[in-house]
């Protein structure tokens, strides 16, 4: 039986931490074939097993001490890194062959000094040009994904603590001077070719080792054939042995375990009931207030002042619209299949276009009557799907993770039409008098996975009017910017209120630029008919929302009533949605208050809330799904995505080894349950074998207490918490004390003072 080592350091170099290796052994066609070994065999593969598993820990053990190893240096000296802050760090930087490692001193065999590992393998190198003295260079990742190892040389889950944050996806290198920064730039030409060169401290005794075992190999087939087997057909036959060892120590019988996630576990799923629609046009967008219902308004417009944030205020139930606006934000998907035009787009200008009718085939849905979903419950989750007519699923998932101010944070993905969309919203209204305005702050991150471009899309206002004198109307205003991070294309979009002579409602004006050159113009209504005129062609029909359009909406799955958990929105607001479905107002709002005070009490307790499926990124001050996945679909690899309570997986014939998540504010404990959950592998073939080994290196490794672990989370989100609050209160007095009014009175009192006495001091 023989390994092929050295093939296995160059393909694992980036993980750091080996999980294949091909298995050349001539071990017996048969026992390939056949589902299960014959009786006489089994003990010649357990040992074969054991072996496999010796020679792996070995190769492992070899790796880390080749990491450790002084005498494999490519070239070790001081270098300034540029943070994500703009500022520069010295760092101490060793290159090795595939590998960049970063400490903060020059003592780099005592703990605490690590800083990062990058794995050039991923990235590319490019000079870069600075302003500041000596020589600069860049290194990146040409799709945006991380460049940095999970582990550090000594087994570190994290790195040392610096001021001075690194970015995830690039990195930025100054050297002293030309000559020392053309020395790193030749240094990591080499390393990025040649990350087989770690095999040179293997020793000589290990390499008379594996000849033997080669030379063992060829006179000792099982069958008498000689063949080539993959590192999947090895694992998988390993994977059988446990199935048949497993299965016949408990009944002495073959087990029928499934394959590639066939037992993976799903959420059930079933069809939503039809939509009601609101009549297309201006109609929908008027209403007259009842009789019974306007002592009510007068009562809400007595607690209220212009310019007052209404986030606070109890608003009556005639005007709910029974649902919450977690599910409302899930209105802009029905027509997500357009995002499939736009990923497989070569043009980039025509891409932006895709986009944008993509963007503009949100709007024309409107509820029966003007009226406002519930505010959604701080916990409050919700979740629904699509099915695409390709046999793809969009999956949508969304959470509350703030209740004052309201921030919601959605995430939806599917990765075999090729986009994610990822946002955090905060939701304020404002009410000024006859009007209010509603406005959903934040940015949605739309990203075509396949060709690596996230698009950042702003979002418009709800303007209401007519509150106290004229017809009660809402309409769509303010300016959308839709901006590639790729390339320099952007979409501006003007939606314009109604004037208060002539005009007509809904329209919409805008512009496609390369820079600063208009591409396209843009005009219509955002709930009829938008046209686009590109730079020399006449205009055409851009988007148009007929009743065969309509017809094409995306059917919408959800989760069955029963199997609905405590705090997702449909279950949540049941008893209020029932209430407003009897319009029984009375007992609607009493409902309402129930889940309202509770809200309270949990925030007069002062246990700091907890998200469950999102962590803030620090860096970008937003939100993030902790399971998000942006590796383009791999379709000779991938088979499906799935999704079980509130985790959206892919399925694949083999798990990719550089499995990365995007969301790099994963805690240690979500990322072990992303990678290993029982019963729910991504890869049958090769991680069932593998898990309980993986826990034991991890426990291994980690040095920290869980409970001290999470301890110090805790005492880090109420610092944060208490930083926040501090900010606000400096603002606060900063605003208080210099306020341009106070100012402006200062100076003319001083001005008046100072003729006063000059009249005084000439008299």
């Amino acid at each position: 039986m023989c390994f092929k080592r050295c093939g296995f350091l160059q393909a694992d170099t980036s993980s750091l931490m080996p999980s294949e290796l091909s298995y050349t052994g001539g071990g017996g066609s048969s026992a390939m074939h056949s589902p299960y070994p014959p009786e006489g065999k089994k003990e010649q593969l357990k040992q074969q097993k054991r072996e496999y598993k010796d020679e792996k820990k070995r190769i492992e053990q070899e790796l880390m001490g080749a990491l450790r190893d002084p005498t494999v240096v490519v070239s070790a000296d001081w270098l300034k890194l540029r943070g994500t802050l703009r500022k520069w760090t010295r760092h101490y930087c060793v290159l090795k062959p595939g590998l960049l490692m970063i400490y903060k001193t020059n003592k780099t065999h005592k703990h605490g000094q690590w800083v990062g590992t990058v794995l050039l393998n991923t990235c590319k190198l490019i000079e870069r040009p600075s302003k500041k003295d000596g020589f600069c260079f860049k290194l990146f990742h040409p799709l945006d994904q991380s460049i940095w190892a999970t582990r550090g040389p000594m087994g570190e889950s994290h790195g040392a603590v610096t001021i001075n944050l690194l970015p995830t996806t690039y990195l930025i290198c100054r050297a002293a001077g030309d000559q020392a920064g053309r020395t790193w730039m030749d240094g990591l030409e080499i390393s990025l070719r040649c990350s087989g060169l770690l095999t040179q401290t293997m020793h000589e005794l290990e390499s008379a080792k594996k000849q033997a075992s080669a030379h063992q190999k060829d006179s000792d087939s099982i069958d008498g054939e000689d063949g080539n087997i993959s590192e999947g057909e090895a694992e998988k036959h390993f994977v059988e042995i446990d199935e048949l060892d497993e299965h016949v120590s408990e009944n002495g019988e073959a087990s029928d375990a499934g394959e590639n996630g066939d037992n993976a576990q799903e959420s059930p799923w079933t069809q939503s009931e039809p939509e009601q629609f609101g009549q297309l046009g201006e109609g929908a967008q008027t209403e007259d207030v009842g009789e019974e219902n306007k002592s009510l308004v007068w009562t809400l417009l007595k607690q209220v002042r212009p310019g007052m944030d209404l986030s606070k205020v109890v608003l009556p139930t005639f005007i709910l619209e029974p649902r919450s606006f977690l599910e409302k934000l899930a209105d802009y998907y029905y027509h997500a299949d357009l995002l499939t035009e736009a990923a497989n787009e070569e043009d980039p200008l025509q891409r932006m276009i895709k986009v944008t009718k993509f963007y503009l085939s949100g709007f024309y849905k409107k509820p029966k009557g003007l009226k406002k979903p519930y505010n959604p419950i701080l916990g409050e989750t919700f979740r629904c799907s699509w099915h695409h007519p390709d046999g793809s699923t969009t999956y949508y998932i969304a959470e509350q993770i703030s209740h004052h101010p309201p921030i919601s944070t959605i995430f939806i993905t599917n990765k075999k039409a090729g986009f994610n969309v990822a946002g955090t919203i905060l939701a304020k209204s404002k009410y000024y008098g006859n009007s209010l305005s509603a406005m959903m702050l934040g940015n949605l991150r739309l990203t075509l996975l396949k060709r690596g471009e996230t698009y950042s899309v702003s979002l418009p206002y709800a303007n209401c009017k007519g509150i106290m004198i004229g017809t009660l109307t809402m309409e769509l205003g303010g300016p959308v910017t839709i901006e590639c991070d790729r390339t320099a294309y952007s979409t501006t979009l003007d939606f314009q209120l109604k004037p208060f002579l002539g005009g007509s409602m809904n329209k919409v004006k805008g512009e496609i630029k390369y820079g600063s050159q208009t591409m396209a113009e843009i005009e219509g209504h955002w709930d009829g008919t938008m046209k686009i005129q590109e730079k020399g062609s006449s205009k055409e029909i851009l988007w148009q929302p007929t009743q065969e359009i309509i017809a094409k909406r995306l059917p919408r799955y959800e989760i069955p009533y029963e199997d609905l958990g405590e705090w997702e929105s449909r279950k949540l607001w049941n008893k209020v949605s029932e209430a407003i479905a009897k319009e029984d107002q009375y007992e609607a709002t009493n409902q309402k208050t129930v889940l309202e005070e509770d809200q309270r009490r949990r925030a007069k307790s002062g246990v700091p809330h907890k998200t469950k499926y999102f962590k803030k990124n620090p860096v970008k001050d937003v939100y993030d799904y902790i399971y998000a996945d942006y590796r383009p679909w791999d379709s000779h690899n991938d088979v499906r995505q799935i999704e079980h309570d509130y985790e959206i997986r892919t399925i694949s014939k083999v798990r990719p080894k550089n499995l990365r998540i995007k969301n790099n504010s994963l805690s240690s404990q979500d990322k072990q349950k992303h990678l290993s959950q029982d019963g729910q592998t991504e890869d049958s073939s090769d991680e069932s074998i593998d898990r309980s080994t993986k826990r034991k290196e991890t426990k291994g490794q980690l040095n920290i207490d869980p409970e001290v672990a999470k301890q110090i989370q805790e005492n880090l989100e109420r610092m944060e918490i208490a930083m926040t609050r501090l900010s606000a209160k400096i603002e606060q007095i900063g605003d208080e004390r210099f306020k341009p009014s106070q100012l402006l009175l200062y100076v003319a009192i001083f001005s008046i003072m100072q003729a006063l006495l000059f009249s005084m001091f000439f008299r």
